[in-house]
């Protein structure tokens, strides 16, 4: 015979703080299996292109058959040796880039001594510079990038002694601003207000001791 088993559940505000902290230690278990870093890949594109970075893509199968394209841009994290962020593309000198990317991004003194960096180089070199960053190996981190460096001078003229290792750095160091956004984000989506927020607004009931009920 089918039993009808009675149980009174609640709602995140109407729970101990105990029972509070099961529920979102719960929700953060699972709560992340969702593209959660969208945002902050397509503003990395952005200041990609203004920097003069072409990022490759890659193809990607789709549920419903079929692929489409995304960016070549990994990360791993967080709080794990090894983990970190690295991209694949082309770079090349894109006038005004240091002005443009100060427009874009007023306040970011990270990004502007990359802009900065990468753009006195190339005066340097005649604005000929122009590298590939290609990722290697099992992990995710701006050491993953295998970056080629060279020069496209009509007269067959070298790039200054420094060149290679600053353009690299600036690189590296992109990869580097790159892995803190998504650290930042992670750390705010997962943070109790983020996470109450989620909650509370998906209408989720926990039993007494904080467990998922509905």
């Amino acid at each position: 015979m089918p039993e009808i088993i009675e149980i009174t559940v609640y709602r995140l505000d109407e729970l101990s703080d105990a029972a509070k902290e099961t529920a979102r230690a719960w929700y953060r278990e699972g709560g992340f299996d969702y593209d959660w870093y969208d945002a902050v890949y397509e503003d990395f594109q952005r200041i990609a292109e203004i920097l003069g970075i072409r990022l490759k893509a890659r193809p990607v199968r789709l549920f419903g058959g079929g692929t489409r394209q995304e960016p070549c841009i990994w990360f791993r994290g967080f709080g794990s040796q090894g983990d970190g962020a690295c991209y694949e593309g082309h770079w090349d000198y894109t006038k005004g880039a240091a002005k443009r990317i100060r427009e874009y991004a007023p306040q970011d003194d990270a990004l502007h001594r990359i802009a900065d960096a990468l753009q006195t180089i190339q005066r340097r070199n005649f604005y000929q510079l122009r590298a590939e960053a290609s990722h290697r190996g099992h992990y995710y981190h701006e050491y993953c990038m295998a970056i080629s460096v060279e020069r496209d001078s009509p007269t067959w003229q070298d790039m200054t002694a420094d060149a290679e290792e600053l353009v690299i750095e600036a690189l590296r160091d992109l990869a580097r601003w790159l892995y803190r956004q998504l650290e930042r984000e992670y750390d705010y989506l997962s943070s109790d207000e983020a996470v109450d927020e989620t909650i509370i607004g998906n209408g989720y009931t926990f039993t007494e001791v904080g467990r998922r009920f509905g």
